[in-house]
């Protein structure tokens, strides 16, 4: 049986050496640069033809990335590859949803349906699913999603005595009740109002029965860090202890991570995104995922 290939889009090479040991895979070289005038050129140095192709590029800050991305997908195709798959720990646009206000574009349908009709499946990591039940609600390819849940549990258990840990909304109770269950420890959630991209009013229990425990703040995206920030200041408030702060994947726009870090007692990110947060490595689940379809 053929090995697969493996490329690493930019910035994506730490995650792709690991899924190539672990996978036994062969490693691609693929050469890209922009134009002066910031057209892609995009080169297949390694011939994918026959083969398994399986681009790893995960997708924070997705608009420059995804040319890039589509570029190499449909080439891998014209150049004989036998397969194509994408492997984005981070899966961008998944937020729109729906249309909250007339004329919105429903940007995750049409994002789904671009990146369909280059791939023959996708692997990621706890994409942010709120209205659709699984990514095959907006995906016409075989998906597949590692859940992160467990490494978090093990590195709160590892890393965390006596924690208590608290999710940003009720939407997250079931999620963060799972969490806790693997790390034996209590668990409290959040009730937030959105009122805009940075503008978030958040209502905290009473706490004051865990004041001997260290308070876990958790969530799936981690980007302005106003829930978080807002959280801890209200922790101060009933004099619980500075939070750590857990998030799967760590977008951390402007200033967000340096005002979290004032906060916090410690931020923890995966590796989904590439940042110095990163704590809990997520190859081992994503080389699960691909089991069968490499």
């Amino acid at each position: 049986m053929t090995r697969p290939l493996i490329f690493a889009l930019p910035d994506n090479e730490t995650m792709a050496a690991k899924l190539i040991a672990t996978l036994g895979a062969d490693l691609g070289q693929l050469e890209t640069r922009s134009f002066p005038d910031g057209e892609t050129y995009l080169r297949f140095v390694t011939d994918p033809a026959g083969r398994t192709v399986v681009f790893v590029c995960t997708l924070d800050r997705p608009d420059p990335k995804f040319l890039r991305l589509v570029f190499a997908a449909r080439a891998a195709r014209d150049l004989g590859a036998r397969q194509v798959g994408v492997v984005a720990p981070y899966l961008a646009y998944m937020r729109q949803d729906k249309s909250f206000h007339p004329g919105e574009a429903v940007t995750s349908v049409t994002f789904a349906h671009l990146l369909s009709g280059r791939i023959d499946w996708l692997v990621t990591v706890d994409p942010h699913l709120h209205r659709y039940k699984s990514l095959d609600a907006i995906y016409s390819v075989p998906s597949r999603v590692a859940h992160a849940a467990p490494l978090l549990a093990v590195w709160i258990r590892s890393n965390v005595e006596r924690p208590l840990l608290i999710g940003p909304d009720i939407e997250s109770e079931q999620w963060v009740s799972a969490v806790a269950g693997m790390a034996d420890a209590p668990y409290r959630v959040l009730r937030k109002e959105r009122r805009g991209d940075r503008d978030v009013a958040i209502s905290v229990p009473d706490l004051g029965l865990f004041a001997d425990r260290v308070p876990v703040l958790i969530d799936d995206i981690v980007s302005t860090g106003r829930t978080m920030i807002e959280t801890a200041r209200h922790l101060r408030e009933q004099h619980l202890r500075p939070p750590v702060c857990i998030a799967v994947h760590g977008l951390f726009s402007d200033e967000s991570y340096g005002k979290l870090k004032e906060v916090a007692s410690t931020v923890v990110t995966t590796n989904s995104v590439t940042h110095p947060s990163n704590a809990i490595d997520l190859a081992p689940i994503i080389a699960q995922s691909m089991a069968g379809l490499v």
